[in-house]
């Protein structure tokens, strides 16, 4: 699955990189739904301390196409989203720590209505997804792969810089690793800067 999703990455975001005039950066920090589900089973079988991190902070790099006229655009980015940590702790057990990032691929249309006003965008992607619980001495790693939707608007204030808003839907973001389980199905939402060139 990894070899299918660097491939479908390399056609769609690298084999047009001759014809590139509008590849843009950005950085964006936001928070989404976390069930660590057996952490909370713990906590509530032997109680101790749990920390649930609902933050997320990302990393992306976008082209885009105008199609038709330069308001309606075709856009491919990838990501990289490191998750907030979940850990549990108990001073008569092993510290349990869930860490987990992200690799999401999204197409999506966009209309660009130009500097010093907003454009809204919508378009479905796939995510990679990979998670490891540290439990003392052991090392317990799970990776999915899941399908996404966005939708968002950004404020274009200068012909290289936008602030946006964007909200993310994850389907079946579940992992489960060794006898641990979690679950970052569902939505989140997101401050984006991006940076255009």
């Amino acid at each position: 699955m990894k070899k299918l999703f660097i491939m479908v990455l390399s056609v769609l975001f690298f084999a047009p990189a001759v014809f590139a005039d509008n590849w843009g950066a950005g950085i964006k920090l936001g928070v989404g739904q976390n069930d660590p589900e057996s952490l909370n089973d713990i906590y509530d079988y032997i109680g101790g301390k749990l920390t649930e991190g609902n933050g997320i902070f990302g990393l992306e790099v976008l082209h885009e196409w105008d199609l038709n006229d330069e308001i309606n655009k075709l856009g491919v980015k990838v990501g990289f989203d490191v998750y907030g940590e979940n850990e549990w702790k108990n001073p008569y057990y092993h510290t349990i720590t869930e860490t987990i990032y992200a690799f999401p691929l999204t197409i999506y249309y966009k209309q660009d209505y130009g500097v010093e006003r907003w454009s809204w965008f919508a378009g479905a992607g796939l995510t990679f997804m990979k998670g490891e619980i540290e439990e003392g001495p052991e090392t317990y790693k799970d990776s999915q792969v899941f399908p996404h939707i966005i939708a968002g608007a950004e404020y274009r204030f200068t012909k290289l810089f936008a602030l946006g808003l964007e909200a993310k839907y994850n389907i079946g973001a579940k992992l489960e690793k060794g006898s641990y389980e979690t679950d970052r199905s569902g939505i989140s939402g997101a401050l984006t800067a991006r940076f255009y060139f």
